[in-house]
């Protein structure tokens, strides 16, 4: 999922400059924002589900409750993108240059939001009913679809940043489509019915989902506090340069989660199982691996950064 912001990073580079990477970087807590209260409700709620499943429960609701509380969240941020996504570009710190550049893109991707939080959900549920391989192709799949839209309304098409945020913005509707395959399958435990939410359902769900909230919220902080800091202290320029390597950072935090979200159905299922032994296994298997890749990206980083940084500097900036 960090290929969607990844590939904008560099085509925006190509296209627009420096100019365009800072407004991207400005804006990339936004998207820290929903994909942190998407990951909350969702995961939480997929949880919840697998528990119920593996403990007998039938037709449980968890899904429809998720997919209304992330609808009315989403709701807020659509509103704030049509009405003052200008305004909202400045407050991150965006100068008047900045704001002409970065309003598109903002604007069009806030008015997504509800895709975006969907596709967390219907991703986190298909995996934890039993159907992994078709979660990873949603995920893969919509990022190469992003990936070749960007190219496509960026360059045959010239469309600038607004053709970034529309490629992004298309590519969980990719995702939501192939989750669908699992849907109609015979192999589907998730019930469609509609029900009355219920805030017990989504409190229950939310504390499980919260320790997904903070890993996403707090690099949101992490990168508004960082923004403000080197916006005094270089300037637009500087932004720009921790774009590159916040926007690198994400795909790292990707390959944790990607660890963390793939042990998670299979801990929740011996959870459920009283197999604690088990439960310890998985863990010690995750630490592992996530060790190991960090390792691996720590050694990779400290010996190709330049040729890294390059690819990002389409002007041939040297102070960049």
């Amino acid at each position: 999922m960090s290929c969607y912001i990844l590939a904008d990073t560099f085509f925006i580079s190509k296209t627009v400059g420096a100019n365009g990477i800072t407004a991207l970087n400005l804006v990339l807590p936004l998207y820290n924002l929903i994909f942190a209260i998407g990951s909350m409700i969702g995961v939480g709620s997929a949880i919840r589900f697998a528990i119920a499943k593996n403990q007998g429960e039938k037709n449980n609701r968890y899904f429809f409750n998720a997919i209304f509380f992330t609808t009315l969240f989403a709701l807020i941020f659509m509103a704030i993108g049509v009405f003052i996504p200008d305004k909202l570009v400045a407050i991150l710190g965006g100068s008047s240059e900045i704001v002409k550049v970065g309003t598109p893109y903002t604007k069009i991707f806030m008015c997504f939001t509800p895709l975006f939080m969907w596709n967390y959900i219907c991703n986190a549920f298909v995996r934890n009913d039993g159907a992994p391989s078709i979660a990873m192709a949603a995920t893969v799949i919509s990022s190469l679809f992003n990936i070749v839209m960007d190219w496509v309304l960026m360059f045959p098409l010239k469309m600038g940043m607004a053709g970034a945020a529309l490629a992004t913005a298309l590519s969980p509707v990719v995702g939501c489509a192939i989750c669908c395959i699992h849907f109609f399958s015979k192999k589907n435990n998730i019930s469609f019915k509609p029900c009355v939410p219920s805030f017990v359902k989504l409190f229950n769900c939310a504390k499980l989902g919260v320790s997904a909230f903070v890993g996403e919220f707090s690099s949101g902080v992490i990168t508004v506090a960082f923004n403000m800091i080197i916006l005094k202290l270089v300037g637009n320029i500087g932004v720009a340069a921790y774009g590159v390597v916040a926007n690198i950072s994400l795909v790292a935090v990707s390959v944790f989660n990607g660890v963390a979200q793939g042990s998670q159905p299979l801990i929740s299922e011996s959870y459920s199982k009283g197999n604690h032994q088990n439960i310890t296994t998985y863990l010690k298997m995750a630490v592992t691996t996530t060790i190991g890749v960090a390792v691996l990206l720590v050694v990779c980083i400290y010996l190709y950064a330049p040729a890294i940084t390059a690819v990002f500097n389409g002007e041939g900036n040297q102070v960049l």
